[in-house]
Parts: structure tokens; C-alpha cells; sequence
């Protein structure tokens, strides 16, 4: 018996000395705001100035912006690319695609990537830094990555030790506190058909950046993500709804779902609106913790922060997110490449690998996060034989009359089926909104029923 209280004793030793080391020293935090920026980004732009040191982002609207609209202007619309990369000439640039965009380049001659001079837009408001500062000594992962604990408003781990912790800078990166867009989801298949799924009224709310608890350290069961959809479109699915909450310690309080049928004039819970599950607004081409290239709960795979890497991403993609006709983005085979802008970017890489016991249509996942911002721009989805079977990209606009980027608008490339979906087409419906936070009773499960259309 003693033996046993022994080892409890190491153990429970040994836990409280890796919580210790998952935060950074005081001296490791000093390179915020020197030698990387607030977030932790690298503060100096790379070797060939290809990509520019930071220098506080976009601070000011560019000439033509409306205040108070939702429809913001391209900073950047004179711009030429400077470098065209398509199937020709793929290979040089290998090294810094992500295996999807190799496999579209090698797939469709049509397809190309317009890359355009690196701009590093983001800048988060100063609150959100200085805790930024104070997370990077404080804040930790429990349950093995799983959760948080001691987590202010800001980035969680801006000087990440591990794949658990850079992938939750995603999951809580900064959007603005609440949000509200109208939105489309289209389907293209493989023989070049353009289908709407869905058009939706979209309110997504982070509670934790509520500037009223900007000093409150956030607990196990406070909400990090709330969204709430009601679909207008087309006729088949007017009416449903889905309503979803996710929390700081998912394994205290797993994520909730409910959702409303019209048919059936009632509201359930949803458990299964998670994970895996086929999302059947891209007809299956992507699963519930596809949206925004990753969300919810980490616990089917094992996160390993691979390291830092230099590659061309969709960025400030003002040209396509705020775009007002879908049928010029919806084209065979592959977004429109005369709307997207590409540029090369430093992204933290992250490889996730199914846990063994545990089950996901994906054996093998690599997403890619911007280092300025924390949002995963891009994945890579591998089947249970290695072979490429998806990509993500989410296309990012920095919104800066508010300091929030947004990257709602996403998108899912199959391989196997060879169509692809886009969600978050919201250009022809004006654009993203910042909001005041709905009531507690507008997010209540039962107001899902309330506002139903038919």
C-alpha cells in the first residue's frame, strides 16, 4: 500500500511539473512585442523580403471604405501578381504548396494560383494583446491537450510547445465578439454542375471576448463558441435550423447541439452534429469539424506541432469573400482562380494523427496556421490508406474598421468524389456585420423554433 501511494505520489508530481512547463518562462515572454510580434508571429520579414517584416498591420481603412458598411474595399485592388504558379510549372514550387493545391494543379490545367505581394493586414486590438502577454506564463492545456485552464481574452499559447496548443489558438482566434452574416453554401460536381445547398442567416458569437470580462480568467464550462443557423434555401431546407455551443473543457462539458425540422415541429438534440458526421450542405464533401478547416473537440487525434514554414495561402481574398455574383466563383472543377488571391505567408504546420481505438474517416490531417492571425488557412485530409482525400482552404479578408479577420467564407475539394463546396459566400448578401451579442433567450434552444419559416 505504501508502495502504491508512492507512485500516485510521483505521478501526481510528475502532473503538476508538465502543467508547470506547458506555460513559458518570464524570460521566453519578453520576446513578445521584440523579436515576435504580440502573438507571437516572427516580428522580422524572411531572408529574400518576399515576405515583409510586421509592422503593425492595416491601422486605417483604405480610401473608399464607407464607415459602418459591411461591404469592405479591396486595400489592394490595383495589385498585379507576381508570380503565377499552374501545372506547368508546379514542381519549382512544390515545397511550399500544400498537398491539395499540388493535386489541383496536377488535376485541372485550368487551375492556377495568382500569387500577389505578402501584406501581413492583422492587428488585434491592444486588450487582446496585453492578456496575450499574460496567457504565455499563465494559461495551460489539462487533459492532455484536451482543455484549458487560466486562459484570458487573447491567444492562448502565442509561443505554442505542442500541436494541442497551437491548434486551440485557432480554435479561440480572435473574429470580433459577435457577428452576423447571410450567406450561401454551393455544391459543384464533378462534371462542373453549380448547385445551391443552402442559404442561411448565420449568428456566431465568442463569449470569451465579451470586453466585460476582459480580466476574467476563463472556466471549464464557459463557452468559447456559440452559433446559431437559420437556412432561407432553397425550398427543401427552408426553415431548419441548428444551434451549437462548445466549450473550454469539452471533456467536462462536451459540445451541444440542437437542431429544428420543420416537418417534425419540434427541437432535438443534435449529438451527432460533430466530428465525423457527413455535413449534408456540401453533399458530403466535408464533415462537421471540416468548418473552418478544423472545429471542435481534439480528442480522435494526436496533435504534433511539426513546426514553421513558409507558403502560399489564401489571404486578403477581399476580391472574393465580398464578390456579389456566386455564379462567377462556382466554376467547374474549382473556384474561380481570377478571384482568389494567394500570397506567401509563414504558417505553423500541424499534423494530426488518429488515436489508436479511436474512429474518424480521416486517418491523417495537416492544417496550416497563419502565423499573424492563428487561422487554420488550409488542410490536407488523408483516408485510412495515406491517400490524399481532401482539402480545406479558408479564405481570410481582415475586417479593419473593426480590427477582426474573418474567414467564414471556406471551402472543401474532394478527391475521390472530384466536386467541392463553398460556405460563407456572403458578397451578394452584404457582406459580414458586427453585432451586439443576441439575449440569452435568443440562443436558448427554443427560439430555434420560434423563427422558422414555414
Amino acid at each position: 500500500m505504501a508502495f502504491i501511494k508512492s507512485v500516485i505520489a510521483s505521478a501526481l508530481s510528475l502532473a503538476v511539473v508538465a502543467a508547470a512547463q506547458a506555460a513559458v518562462s518570464p524570460d521566453q515572454a519578453a520576446q513578445l512585442g521584440q523579436s515576435l510580434t504580440p502573438v507571437g508571429a516572427e516580428q522580422a520579414g524572411n531572408a529574400d523580403g518576399s515576405i515583409p517584416a510586421y509592422s503593425g498591420g492595416l491601422s486605417t481603412p483604405p480610401s473608399g471604405y464607407q464607415t459602418g458598411s459591411s461591404m469592405r474595399v479591396d486595400p489592394f485592388a490595383d495589385e498585379k501578381p507576381r508570380l503565377v504558379i499552374d501545372g506547368k510549372n508546379a514542381a519549382e514550387h512544390a515545397d511550399k504548396l500544400t498537398a491539395a493545391s499540388q493535386e489541383l494543379l496536377k488535376r485541372f490545367p485550368s487551375f492556377r494560383m495568382d500569387v500577389y505581394p505578402t501584406h501581413r493586414t492583422v492587428a488585434l486590438p491592444q486588450r487582446l494583446l496585453d492578456n496575450t502577454r499574460k496567457n504565455a506564463t499563465a494559461a495551460r492545456t489539462t487533459g492532455e491537450g484536451l482543455a484549458l485552464e487560466n486562459v484570458l481574452p487573447g491567444v492562448p499559447f502565442p509561443i505554442p510547445s505542442d500541436g494541442y496548443e497551437a491548434m486551440w489558438n485557432h480554435l479561440l482566434r480572435y473574429q470580433g465578439h459577435a457577428i452576423n452574416s447571410k450567406y450561401d453554401s454551393w455544391n459543384v460536381d464533378a462534371a462542373g454542375n453549380a448547385s445551391l445547398a443552402t442559404t442561411g442567416d448565420a449568428y456566431l458569437e465568442y463569449p470569451l471576448f465579451d470586453p466585460e470580462r476582459n480580466d476574467v480568467p476563463a472556466k471549464p464550462a464557459d463557452l468559447y463558441f456559440k452559433t446559431k443557423l437559420y437556412y432561407q434555401g432553397p425550398a427543401r431546407r427552408a426553415g431548419e435550423a441548428i444551434l451549437l455551443n462548445d466549450a473550454v473543457d469539452p471533456l467536462e462539458k462536451p459540445r451541444r447541439g440542437w437542431q429544428y425540422l420543420p416537418g417534425q415541429r419540434r427541437v432535438k438534440l443534435a449529438p451527432d452534429i460533430a466530428y465525423d458526421t457527413p455535413n449534408p450542405g456540401s453533399a458530403g464533401s466535408s464533415t462537421y469539424d471540416d468548418a473552418w478547416v478544423f472545429n471542435g473537440a481534439m480528442d480522435r487525434f494526436d496533435f504534433k506541432l511539426v513546426g514553421k514554414k513558409e507558403m502560399y495561402v489564401p489571404y486578403n481574398t477581399y476580391k472574393l469573400n465580398y464578390h456579389e455574383k456566386a455564379a462567377d466563383i462556382t466554376t467547374p472543377n474549382h473556384v474561380n482562380p481570377d478571384l482568389v488571391r494567394w500570397e506567401l505567408h509563414r504558417v505553423w504546420v500541424v499534423e494530426a494523427t488518429l488515436k489508436p481505438g479511436k474512429r474518424h474517416i480521416y486517418s491523417k490531417r495537416t492544417f496550416y496556421l497563419d502565423e499573424d492571425s492563428w487561422i487554420a488557412l488550409a488542410s490536407d485530409a488523408f483516408d485510412a490508406r495515406g491517400q490524399l482525400y481532401r482539402g480545406a482552404f479558408a479564405h481570410m479578408a481582415y475586417s479593419y474598421d473593426v480590427q477582426a479577420p474573418n474567414s467564414d467564407n471556406h471551402m472543401f475539394y474532394d478527391f475521390v468524389s472530384g466536386s467541392y463546396n463553398i460556405t460563407g459566400i456572403y458578397g451578394p448578401h452584404g457582406g459580414v456585420k458586427y453585432i451586439e451579442p443576441l439575449s440569452k433567450a435568443q440562443w436558448a434552444p427554443e427560439s430555434l423554433a420560434g423563427t422558422g419559416i414555414r
